[in-house]
């Protein structure tokens, strides 16, 4: 979109307002800071900039530095599908083998009829950018930062009495990557910018500026037809730039300006038309005609916009402004810094802005950070957990239009899906796997015991209806309705009826597997609870937007056939429908927790014997495990009301990952180790510190659920609540001191609380709440084994109040005196 015009002196009020405010907070307080440069074998100590579709490393090494380049739509191969046309013949003698209890013959036969030679493509790296200053390896009074209310880096350093000055953004404005580089004595800049790249490329220079050619792989026989252009320029005031085929060269110069502009032949998953590099130079051309004071500022605004709408001060640590953040980490176990837990919650919605805007891709497995053209697990789309860990702090955070891209995938794949459904499951609606990339692709990925999962595009299809919750528009509903009822469509065509359970009725899906377990099964608890979820959200929809009364009828009618959870015989909640968990079992995957978090059919007040066994379970499973891992299960502790066991899982997280440390969870940029990288776990981490502040799924907006002895005193702002709810809150002596809620879309709301509140219009709260965007989805009644003792949880009192709200309306309460 075109920005408008603004005068200079708007300009220099805005940047003299933005550090005015900036100098009234404590210092270094949303900054990572560092005393030495990245080493630059080491990516992980590189600082992330982004603006959703262009992503750059910065390194910060005076004499040799590097932008590790990348662009969203890198990605090796090109428009494919990778349907097996045996799969569908094959469906019913699998089933058969599953129902049989012969799960690796049914393991062997899936994997012959229902995986190809193609496992989703690889996103891949844009190379980098070098910057060779030759004079400047012998420095001093280093310091580096990546500022995340600014959202930029910043490099400075003296060599010889001169001192050198680097910032670089990702612009959210002029969309380049743009660095000014200063010296304090007039003349006294000199470097050479090159190119590194380890992909099939060729380097010229056309229009002013030095341009890389590069092309995607191909990968497991499909062809690489991705293109990209990068094009960088530098402007300059003084001193001379000179540009030929392989290096741009500046010298004598006080002040030098680096644009860099990438383009590619993406134009959507199915086609690849776009001209990469007349994108890039329109963009270059553009950027360049501003300076470098004023891009900055309108980077910063829009950037700013979306990140200072929610604030967070769980406490301070006297020392945070005067460490490296590498150190603050390291010292964490001792300090219990709190403010350090407040920098990482915060970061998880920097790395979100940055890597997921509306219009462009959703975050991938690195958001959108990757060095390599063959990335771990290829740095795809792992929709079992992954993809979807990362919006979990979308909507909570007050970040909704980052989940645009997510939404818009989602489409896609309801699209993409289709063709599978039908090949594979000879079924109506759309299905997807455990994994996905660029090209949309919806079969199976990887092996059976990995791969075999039909219910990825049923959890996806979750947050579409969890948008909806947040922001109750009508509208958008009417928009993605066809996405939910073609989910559900699948379904209903494709549950069979359980043999062994004809008396019960029970319909499951077969062949799958619990993520990323095995062994082949029907009736995962998983499934059944993704199965529940999709059909009566969807009935829900389809009443609210008065659809066909017939249809929802046959989706009540199969909902209620659909396995209950059950309690085996540890007091565990059941993984599979038979009762065969191991309490040692220690794996990564939690994946029957899935009704507790993210999904709300597990609760506190209305299942509690569900409640006690989702504890039960998460115990066995252990507090230690990968990043993304420990993300889920701070948000699962936190649903389980249990702040002090949240926040010993935020311990293990901020732990450092170095070379002496292979069991540490947090690299010294912040980046959550799986190991390795993976960003779900700092996106995770934000959304379990929210989670502990504030909860929405249950019938209520439950102020401190979770709230750690270690946090008595407090603030939050612009927390969202399902139901369009805006909330500003202070506690101390870990009780909730004065709530401000902004109503954005009016209806009822409903406060639970651990203490009592007054305010204007509040009421004693008795019956159901009317706010159907606060209220969970009643489950049926689990079965229990009868060697299982439930013993009941204990639970603190709550205080419960109604107040009628109108759209655009705040509403204040205090603690009763």
């Amino acid at each position: 979109m075109r920005q408008p015009i603004l005068s200079i002196y708007f300009f220099l009020g805005l940047i003299s307002s933005f550090y005015l405010h900036a100098q009234t907070k404590d210092k270094g307080s949303l900054k990572l800071q560092y005393d030495t440069p990245a080493d630059a074998r080491v990516w992980e100590q590189a600082l992330p900039i982004g603006n959703g579709r262009l992503g750059a490393m910065v390194y910060g090494i005076p004499d040799k530095e590097e932008l590790q380049l990348n662009e969203e739509t890198i990605w090796g191969g090109g428009p494919y599908r990778n349907d097996n046309p045996k799969g569908g013949s094959n469906l019913k003698n699998i089933q058969q083998l599953v129902f049989e209890g012969k799960s690796p013959e049914a393991d062997k036969l899936i994997n012959e009829t229902f995986f190809t030679k193609t496992h989703g493509m690889p996103y891949q790296t844009a190379g980098g950018v070098l910057l060779n200053f030759e004079d400047h390896k012998n420095f001093q009074n280093y310091y580096r930062e990546l500022d995340i209310e600014q959202a930029k880096a910043t490099t400075r350093y003296v060599v010889d009495g001169v001192t050198y000055t680097r910032e670089v953004i990702s612009s959210f404005s002029d969309d380049v990557i743009v660095m000014k580089i200063s010296a304090s004595k007039k003349g006294a800049l000199n470097f050479e910018l090159s190119y590194k790249n380890p992909a099939q490329h060729s380097i010229y220079a056309k229009d002013n500026a030095l341009v890389l050619q590069g092309k995607g792989s191909d990968h497991e026989g499909i062809k690489g037809e991705i293109v990209y252009h990068t094009l960088s320029s530098v402007k300059n005031v003084d001193g001379t730039v000179v540009i030929d085929d392989s290096k741009i060269q500046v010298k004598n110069a006080s002040t030098a300006v680096v644009y860099i502009s990438i383009g590619t032949n993406f134009t959507n998953y199915k086609s690849v038309s776009a001209d990469g590099y007349k994108k890039a130079l329109e963009k270059l051309n553009k950027a360049k005609a501003a300076k470098f004071e004023e891009s900055l500022a309108k980077h910063s605004k829009l950037y700013y916009a979306q990140f200072g709408r929610f604030q967070l001060d769980l406490g301070k640590h006297n020392e945070s402004s005067t460490i490296s953040t590498t150190e603050r980490i390291r010292q964490f176990q001792q300090t219990q810094d709190p403010a350090l837990v407040t920098l990482l919650t915060q970061y998880g919605r920097y790395l979100l802005i940055c890597s997921s805007q509306p219009g462009g891709q959703p975050a991938n497995l690195q958001g959108i950070w990757n060095n390599s053209l063959t990335p771990p697990w290829d740095s795809k789309y792992t929709i079992n957990i992954n993809t979807e860990m990362n919006y979990w702090p979308a909507e909570v955070t007050n970040l909704s239009e980052t989940h645009k891209p997510l939404i818009q995938m989602t489409k896609e794949l309801s699209e993409s899906g289709k063709e599978t459904a039908k090949v594979l499951y000879n079924a109506e609606g759309w299905v997807a796997h455990h994994n996905t990339d660029i090209w949309r692709v919806t079969s199976p990925i990887d092996f059976a015991a990995a791969g075999m999962w039909p219910t990825g595009g049923t959890w996806l299809a979750q947050h579409v209806w969890e948008h909806y919750l947040y922001n109750g528009d009508k509208k958008y509903l009417k928009e993605v309705y066809p996405i939910l009822k073609s989910a559900s469509d699948f379904l209903l065509s494709t549950l069979i009826p359980h043999p062994k359970h004809t008396d019960k009725g029970w319909m499951v899906l077969s062949p799958s597997i619990s993520p990323e377990q095995g062994p082949m099964s029907a009736g995962v608890t998983m499934d059944n609870q993704l199965v529940y979820d999709m059909l009566t959200r969807t009935t829900i929809a389809n009443e609210i937007l008065n659809e066909d009364i017939a249809y929802r009828e046959k989706l009540l009618a199969m909902a209620k056939r659909i396995p209950p959870m059950q309690v085996g015989k540890y007091t565990q909640l059941q993984e599979w429908l038979e009762d065969v968990d191991d309490p040692k079992n220690e794996h990564r995957h939690v994946s029957h927790l899935y009704g507790l978090y993210p999904s709300n059919q597990i609760s506190a007040y209305t299942t509690p014997e569900l409640f006690e066994a989702a504890r039960n379970s998460l115990v066995y499973r252990g507090d230690f495990a990968t990043g993304w891992s420990i993300g889920w299960k701070v948000n699962l502790w936190a649903r389980l009301l249990d702040g002090n066991r949240a926040y010993k899982i935020i311990n293990n997280m901020l732990t450092l990952a170095d070379r002496e440390n292979r069991n540490g969870r947090t690299y010294p940029n912040m980046f959550t180790a799986h190991p390795p990288f993976q960003i779900d776990g700092n996106f995770g981490l934000t959304a379990g510190v929210a989670e502990m502040l504030v909860q929405s799924h249950d019938n209520a907006v439950h102020l401190l659920p979770a709230l750690p002895d270690a946090w008595k005193k407090g603030s939050v702002k612009g927390l969202m609540a399902r139901g369009g709810f805006e909330i500003d809150m202070q506690w101390s002596d870990s009780k909730v001191q004065t709530v401000k809620v902004l109503s954005k879309i009016g209806g009822n709301l409903r406060l639970r609380s651990h203490v009592p509140l007054t305010g204007k219009g509040l009421k004693e709260a008795h019956g159901t709440n009317p706010n159907i965007l606060n209220n969970r989805i009643e489950v049926p009644k689990p079965l229990v084994s009868p060697q299982a003792q439930i013993k009941g949880s204990d639970l603190k009192k709550i205080y419960e109040y109604d107040i009628p709200t109108v759209a655009g309306k705040s509403y204040s309460f205090t603690i009763v005196k």
